[in-house]
């Protein structure tokens, strides 16, 4: 079965065509970061319209580099939500009209779960059991992944996820918009123990998170070293702590997630995935007691259609029947929905 994979949650315009059979065949991306840059963030308006003008051109360059014809398309996948409700519109849009052309099903699916099964398109890829630690702009969480929409809560953040934390540090740091990788950096040149931060919730001995803290604790130790004046070895300095402890917390509450189901296999994704450290770290302790760990390819951990049309294959998998007939001219958007909503529709 060929499946067409749509992304257009934020500030990525990814498509992607997947076999059942054969394995991703070709994928297209374009990053708006250049864009938004300018602003600080993303401008959701702004995000919106790039979608619009690159959804086609990348959908014809995904065909041609499968070697594929539309016609041969047997099933779309649209990421439904969470994200933009203006951005989600275009490509949801875009899917069911290509539904309705075509008279194929339209798979609706969740944004988190392309993210938490986008390891399975790495080569070897995990197999089923295993905990999958969720790490992105917008979500933290730690699940137990049983199989194609088996998927079992551990444990969440209960106010900032880790990439939102990235991203406030940054602009305390004045690194600017995308956070993440600007911080991973300029931590490479920090001393170790030079700026003491805290670990939100280590030993709170369940798996739940929380990264409000860390950030106002980045912000005191921003003003003490002289706020907007800050020296370049400072600033370099409280990257790598708050590195540091970022990756603490996060690698700490993986292992006893594995401790408490009593697997041995750990799957990273979303974006935050793509961390030097964080993978360096896990790497090392997960195949120290043992056990495997599983991280996407770099350019599977941002946004991109060939999750969503992974996630649609695992909608298919537990049920037959597609979000939406071909048809069927009514579709909405869910901005805000669950990943247990999602997958136990």
């Amino acid at each position: 079965m060929l499946i067409l994979g749509i992304e257009t949650s934020c500030d990525e315009t990814g498509l992607a065509l997947l076999d059942s059979e054969h394995g991703l065949l070709a994928q297209q991306l374009h990053s708006q970061v250049a864009m938004h840059v300018a602003y600080g963030g993303v401008v959701p308006e702004l995000a919106s319209r790039d979608h619009i003008r690159r959804v086609l051109p990348l959908l014809d360059g995904v065909i041609e580099a499968a070697k594929r014809e539309v016609a041969q398309i047997d099933a779309i996948a649209v990421t439904a939500g969470p994200g933009l409700a203006g951005a989600l519109l275009v490509g949801a849009s875009i899917g069911h009209a290509l539904g309705y052309a075509l008279d194929r099903p339209v798979y609706q699916v969740h944004h988190m779960e392309g993210h938490l099964l986008s390891p399975l398109l790495s080569r070897p890829a995990p197999e089923f059991p295993f905990v999958a630690l969720l790490v992105s702009g917008g979500h933290t969480q730690l699940l137990r992944v049983g199989g194609w929409g088996n998927y079992r809560l551990l444990g969440e953040t209960v106010d900032d996820a880790a990439g939102e934390a990235f991203d406030k540090t940054a602009q305390l740091l004045g690194l600017g918009y995308p956070g993440g990788p600007a911080v991973s950096r300029l931590a490479e040149f920090g001393d170790p123990g030079a700026v003491k931060l805290p670990r939100p919730m280590l030993g709170s001995g369940d798996l739940n998170f929380s990264f409000s803290g860390l950030k106002t604790a980045v912000l005191t130790a921003v003003r003490r070293a002289g706020g907007s004046n800050v020296c370049e070895q400072a600033r370099a300095d409280i990257a790598r702590a708050f590195v540091e402890a970022i990756v603490d917390v996060l690698v700490t509450k993986a292992l006893r997630a594995l401790d408490q189901t009593g697997l041995e296999t750990l799957v990273v994704a979303g974006g935050v995935g793509a961390n030097a450290q964080l993978r360096a770290r896990l790497q090392l302790e997960v195949e120290e007691r043992g056990g495997k760990v599983f991280f996407p390819p770099l350019d599977l951990c941002t946004d991109n259609g060939a999750m969503i049309a992974l996630a649609g294959l695992a909608q298919l998998k537990r049920t037959r029947d597609p979000s939406i007939n071909g048809r069927q001219l009514a579709f909405s958007v869910h901005p805000r929905w669950s990943l247990a909503e999602a997958t136990n529709s």
